[in-house]
C-alpha cells in the first residue's frame, strides 16, 4: 500500500465515511477508489482534492490530508485541474466549445486506450464538468462522458450506476438525440457482454420508446435488444431485431472510423460477428471477415474482438478444445493493458461454452 493510498484510508476511516460512501459523494467508481488507497493505483491531484472536499473540516482529517493534493502529485497537474476548476466556475464562454472538442477526443480515444488510463483521465474531466452544468449542452456532454465513464469499471453493476447517472444527465439535456444515444449505447454495452440483461433490456426499451428516427442510439438500441435474445437463447428474436437494426444502420451507418460516438461499418460488423457467434449461425463468418477487412489496422483490441468470436464459433460448432485454445491465446496476445471488461467478459463465455 502506498503511503498516500493509505493516508487517504485513514482519513475517510477516521471521518466515518464509508467507501462505497465516498465512491457516491466524490463520482469516482468504489473499484478506483479501492485500487487508489491501496497503491494499486496512482493518488492523482482530482482523486486526493475530491477526498479533501468530501471529508469537510473534520478535525483528524485535516491531521492526515490537508494540502496532500499539492504534495503528492506533480504541481503541473494541480495548477492544470485548478485552473480547468475556476474557469468552469467562472462561466468561460468558450467553455462549452472546448468541452465539446474534449468529448470528441473521448470517443477516439476510447477506441485506443486501455481503460485503466482512460479511467483516470476521465474522472479528472468529471470532476470539473460538474462545476458547469448550467445549460442544456453540458447536460448532454456530461451524459457522454458518464456512459463513457461506465464502460472503463470493472464490474457490470458498477457500470449499471454510471448508465443510470448518465440517463438521467441526459433527460437534463432535453436533447432526445441525446437521450436515445446514452440509453441505447449503454444498453449495447451491457448486451453484448452478456451483462445485466434486464437492465439492459430496460434501457434499450426506453431509448426505442423516445422516438421511432432512426439514429445510432435506435441502432444500439436495436442491437442490444438482439444481443439480449441470443444470450436468453432466443434465436427468432434475436434474428428479427438483427434484421431492424441493418434497417437503421443503412441509413444511418457512420463516415468517421475511430469514435466511441459513431458506428461505420467495421463496428456494425463486429456487434452482429458476437450475435451470430453466440448464436452459432455460421453466417459469423461473413461477419467476421466483414469487420476484418473494414477496420482500421489500429485498433488492435477490436480485432481481439474477432478473434474471441471465431474462439466462441469454433466451440459453438463441437471443437471444445481447438476453440478456448484460440479464444485464450488471443487475448493472451494483446498487452495487458489493453484488456477490457468486454474481452474478459467474452473470453468467460467461450469457457463456459466449452465446459
Amino acid at each position: 500500500m502506498s503511503d498516500t493510498g493509505e493516508t487517504l484510508r485513514k482519513a475517510r476511516e477516521s471521518a466515518g465515511v464509508s467507501l462505497a460512501k465516498m465512491a457516491a459523494l466524490s463520482h469516482f467508481s468504489k473499484g478506483h477508489l479501492s485500487n487508489v488507497e491501496a497503491g494499486r493505483r496512482t493518488a492523482t491531484a482530482d482523486v486526493v482534492t475530491a477526498y479533501e472536499q468530501v471529508l469537510g473540516d473534520h478535525m483528524q482529517r485535516r491531521g492526515l490530508i490537508t494540502g496532500l493534493a499539492a504534495a503528492v502529485v506533480a504541481p503541473a497537474a494541480v495548477s492544470e485541474l485548478i485552473h480547468r476548476g475556476f474557469t468552469a466556475a467562472l462561466g468561460d464562454p468558450a467553455a462549452e466549445e472546448q468541452w465539446q472538442e474534449r468529448a470528441g477526443n473521448l470517443g477516439r480515444d476510447y477506441m485506443s486506450v486501455g481503460a485503466g488510463e482512460l479511467q483516470d483521465r476521465l474522472a479528472s474531466d468529471l470532476v470539473v464538468l460538474q462545476q458547469q452544468l448550467g445549460s442544456p449542452v453540458m447536460w448532454g456532454l456530461a451524459a457522454r462522458f458518464l456512459s463513457v465513464y461506465g464502460k472503463t469499471t470493472g464490474e457490470a453493476q458498477e457500470a449499471v450506476r454510471w448508465y443510470r447517472l448518465a440517463a438521467v444527465s441526459a433527460d437534463r439535456s432535453g436533447d432526445r438525440t441525446v437521450r436515445v444515444w446514452v440509453r441505447g449505447r449503454a444498453a449495447l454495452a451491457l448486451g453484448y457482454e452478456g451483462a445485466a440483461l434486464a437492465v439492459a433490456q430496460d434501457l434499450a426499451d426506453q431509448a426505442l420508446a423516445l422516438t421511432d428516427r432512426p439514429s445510432l442510439g435506435r441502432l444500439n438500441a436495436l442491437m442490444a435488444k438482439a444481443h439480449v435474445a441470443g444470450v436468453r437463447g432466443d434465436r427468432t428474436a434475436a434474428l428479427a431485431h438483427l434484421a431492424a437494426a441493418r434497417r437503421v444502420f443503412d441509413q444511418t451507418c457512420s463516415a468517421e472510423q475511430i469514435s466511441d460516438f459513431a458506428v461505420p461499418e467495421w463496428r456494425m460488423a463486429t456487434f452482429t460477428s458476437m450475435l451470430l457467434a453466440r448464436l452459432g449461425d455460421p453466417a459469423a463468418v461473413d461477419a467476421q471477415e466483414w469487420a476484418d477487412r473494414t477496420r482500421p489496422a489500429s485498433l488492435a483490441r477490436f480485432a481481439t474482438h474477432i478473434e474471441l468470436h471465431r474462439g466462441l464459433m469454433l466451440v459453438k460448432s463441437g471443437d471444445r478444445v481447438e476453440g478456448l485454445r484460440h479464444a485464450r491465446s488471443a487475448l493472451a496476445s494483446l498487452p495487458p493493458a489493453k484488456h477490457s471488461q468486454s474481452l474478459r467478459l467474452m473470453l468467460r463465455e467461450v469457457e463456459r461454452a466449452a465446459a
